[in-house]
């Protein structure tokens, strides 16, 4: 797969409106289908307007969301589906595939898009908070709650819920969520009133949560009650067509906050660009992309392309010891559970050994708390 050069023209608004699969894919005559990419297909892209993507009408517009393949056209055709409907959706995908981004689409698109949109990251609250982040408490539920909080339930009343890394509440907080999900009903920490809530939820998780039911880390009614309408995000490796779109977008948005202009993206950048794994899917790309434009002095992009070949073979390592695949994964694991060792979704549980190997374990791989700040998420 070959590529012409970029160029990005100054009037221009970039990529950046609505490319749904089908508006640009419209737009387009020639498409890679055919054959390989040409220059002509960069070009069109490059100097595209965002008014001609929207000529087919604004209410097909997917905004903040850049790309033509057949991947991305079906995931976006099953939020046309669920969107105008009070259904759960369930959005799966790897880390950095735009989770979010799907589920704001889900809420513009429905009928509930001049209600609140909530957002929580289930992963980032303390197990202890998590509680009454979703349904909130009263005044002297427990120490430090000095004043009544409203929880994300109740924020997101006639609005949408988007509740991120489901996968990561704990067990006994999983029951409480099925109740308000089932009934609309539940109650603030510290109250006996029981409050109502009409919320569509929509959540995500880049976990398999099939696989957390079947070592029973995660409740089987719950996930059947998620599980309603599921949309599997694909990985930015099986969307290579949206990679050349995606670079322009975030070269013009970088290049536009600090000031630069870059007027254009040599082939042989763009092909490195698509032919790189990316683990971390479009957050690896946008930040690889920033760091571009802030290395860039004059107005061919100049991407540090060195460091995208140390991390594939950081990514491909060769052979290791038993001991420090063991070691490795059980750090992880560590990470996982905020180094949690005991409970039912404490590191020893997810292992599948007692808490007294584990800690053993720990000791002879020379494993400490000291060490986690090291650790990859």
């Amino acid at each position: 797969m070959t590529w012409g050069n970029g160029v990005l023209s100054e009037n221009q608004s970039d990529v950046e409106g609505c490319l749904t699969g089908r508006e640009y894919e419209d737009d387009i005559p020639a498409r890679a289908t055919a054959g390989p990419t040409s220059s002509a297909l960069f070009s069109t892209v490059a100097f595209r307007r965002p008014h001609a993507l929207r000529s087919k009408g604004s209410n097909d517009c997917f905004e903040d969301i850049i790309g033509s393949s057949g991947a991305l056209s079906e995931v976006l055709d099953l939020v046309r589906m669920v969107a105008p409907t009070n259904s759960t959706a369930l959005i799966e995908g790897e880390t950095g595939t735009g989770k979010e981004l799907i589920a704001r689409a889900i809420h513009g698109h429905s009928t509930r898009r001049e209600r609140p949109f909530v957002k929580l990251n289930c992963a980032a609250i303390p197990l202890g908070l998590l509680e009454s982040e979703l349904f909130g408490h009263e005044r002297g539920a427990f120490t430090g709650a000095v004043i009544r909080k409203v929880g994300r339930f109740e924020a997101a009343d006639r609005g949408t819920l988007f509740l991120d890394e489901i996968g990561d509440i704990p067990l006994e907080l999983q029951a409480k969520l099925l109740r308000v999900l089932q009934e609309g009903e539940f109650e603030r920490l510290g109250s006996t009133q029981t409050l109502r809530a009409n919320v569509r939820l929509v959540a995500a998780t880049n976990r398999d949560l099939a696989a957390l039911v079947s070592k029973k880390r995660f409740r089987s009614d719950l996930y059947y009650r998620l599980n309603v309408f599921p949309i599997t995000l694909p990985p930015l490796r099986n969307r290579l067509e949206d990679i050349p779109p995606l670079v322009l977008h975030f070269v013009r948005t970088y290049a536009d906050q600090m000031g630069k202009q870059i007027d254009e993206v040599p082939a042989g950048v763009m092909e490195a660009l698509v032919n790189h794994f990316w683990p971390g899917n479009i957050r690896e790309l946008k930040n690889f992309i920033e760091r571009s434009v802030i290395l860039t002095s004059g107005k061919v992009l100049r991407p540090p392309l060195d460091s995208l070949k140390r991390t594939a073979e950081t990514e491909s390592p060769g052979a290791i010891t038993l001991a420090d695949a063991e070691r490795e994964h059980i750090r992880k694991t560590l990470e996982q559970t905020r180094w949690v060792v005991a409970g039912d979704d404490g590191a020893a549980a997810r292992l599948g050994i007692k808490r007294s190997t584990l800690y053993s374990r720990m000791q002879k791989l020379g494993i400490s708390r000291s060490d986690r700040q090291a650790i990859p998420a």
